[in-house]
């Protein structure tokens, strides 16, 4: 499996998630700078954490329109799966390749700690060595991740099993004292209609090894490795 991760001005995510991309699969990430308007033969793209561009404007609003988003759109509409970490899931609902937006914590702090999160859906390449209902430790590090969407668009997304992860108290139920930042139904992560693009606030590619102190996150890579080979 070859994975590609952009980079954009202000990530620093991208050697975390390229460490744990490579301890699953044995192969290390390209890394494509925003600015390229091409990307390599790829059978995963990570739009990795961090600030890009400072945060300027709104998160995520800028690195949407650098030129590579431009062929990450047309990849991800051909299928090439796509998964979006903290700013990543900010660029993806900015690019609107995920319905939504996210919106300053309701407590209007930086949260920088272990949550407890839900897994929601187990069927999907991301989740696929989870079972639905499972409980993970897992970092967030945002001051900008309280997910928001009409209505409309939370009904759909709640009726088309497109909630992958939730905020939740740690024997798993899904509280407002476990809403880590005021998420709406604490939604911590979502899909795309054909579950191959993934957006989440939280950081499983810093809970992969023992020495950070957990592994709640290292399925999810496992399960990408398995699915693409």
């Amino acid at each position: 499996m070859k994975a590609a991760v952009i980079v954009f001005p202000g990530s620093n995510r991208e050697h975390d998630v390229a460490d744990a991309l490579e301890r699953a699969s044995g192969h290390r990430p390209y890394f494509v700078w925003h600015g390229e308007g091409s990307l390599p033969r790829a059978d995963l793209i990570v739009l990795p954490g961090g600030f890009s561009y400072g945060d300027y404007l709104r998160t995520g609003a800028i690195a949407a329109h650098s030129p590579i988003m431009r062929e990450v759109k047309t990849q991800a509409d051909r299928g090439t799966p796509v998964i979006g970490i903290c700013n990543g899931f900010q660029i993806l609902c900015e690019a609107g390749l995920l319905p939504g937006m996210l919106l300053r914590n309701a407590a209007l702090k930086f949260i920088c700690r272990n949550v407890d999160l839900k897994v929601e859906a187990s069927d999907s390449l991301f989740t696929r060595l989870y079972n639905a209902g499972d409980v993970l430790s897992v970092p967030v590090a945002h001051g900008d991740g309280n997910y928001f969407a009409d209505t409309d668009a939370l009904d759909r997304l709640e009726g088309e099993g497109r909630v992958a992860f939730r905020y939740c108290a740690p024997d798993g139920a899904v509280t407002a004292a476990g809403n880590a930042n005021g998420s709406a139904r604490n939604i911590a992560g979502i899909f795309n209609a054909k579950k191959t693009v993934l957006g989440m606030m939280p950081h499983p590619e810093n809970a992969t090894d023992p020495k950070l102190g957990s592994t709640s996150g290292r399925p999810l890579f496992d399960s990408i490795a398995e699915a693409l080979g």
